[in-house]
């Protein structure tokens, strides 16, 4: 497989070059990670209540601001970049992998041959058990892991099943990796696997069955 796959029916990047990232799309990612950490620290922080009500009234008047402003119709993204090759109108606002989007990890993807290899950190937002990440949260990397893999096939599809195995519980404010693969293509159904990592300790995998759009 070449180093640059070719997009087929699914953009395969998260990104489609190495130049730094200006103006509007620069901005909506740094308000993106200026709110992540606004909401990182609102789970932990025991500020007293005159200041989370001026906080919170500093946000409504924000919020106010945003909603006089046109739509953007966000779904259509797709299209564009399928269109135009610029994937940032589709990917930016993944609630997985979107760097413009306030609940995504970021988890981050790229492409390394027949493998898509992950990296994602679980703030306290994402917290289930006492320390460790929700594993709701888990699945829904594993969904968007393994759906980024299949993408790779001549005709992706949709999640059909997923199956997930919690080995141990995986910790919060820990760099994890994954890496999924695609294991066969049988007529519609494309299967792939995937593992979730930190160090030595595997926390996670899953098994995923996706329905080809195409056949």
């Amino acid at each position: 497989m070449n180093d640059e796959p070719e997009t087929r029916g699914f953009p395969l990047r998260t990104d489609t070059s190495g130049e730094p990232v200006t103006g509007i799309w620069a901005e909506r990612r740094r308000l993106a990670r200026v709110m992540r950490t606004v909401i990182e620290h609102l789970m932990v922080s025991d500020a007293p209540e005159d200041e989370l009500r001026e906080t919170a009234d500093t946000l409504e008047r924000f919020a106010a601001r945003l909603a006089s402003h046109p739509r953007r119709r966000v779904q259509l993204g797709f299209t564009e970049a399928a269109t135009s090759g610029d994937v940032r109108g589709f990917f930016d606002f993944s609630p997985l992998i979107g760097l413009s989007n306030p609940i995504a990890p970021p988890l981050e993807l790229t492409v390394d041959g027949e493998i898509v290899r992950g990296q994602v950190r679980f703030g306290t937002a994402y917290e289930g058990p006492p320390g460790c990440a929700h594993g709701g949260c888990i699945a829904a990397v594993f969904d968007e892991l393994l759906g980024f893999t299949q993408s790779l096939t001549s005709h992706p599809g949709m999640t059909g099943t997923l199956t997930i195995r919690y080995r141990v519980p995986t910790p919060l404010h820990t760099d994890l990796r994954c890496e999924a693969r695609v294991q066969r293509v049988a007529g519609r159904k494309i299967f792939c696997e995937g593992q979730l990592y930190a160090g030595d300790t595997r926390y996670a995998e899953a098994e995923g069955i996706f329905l080809s759009l195409r056949r």
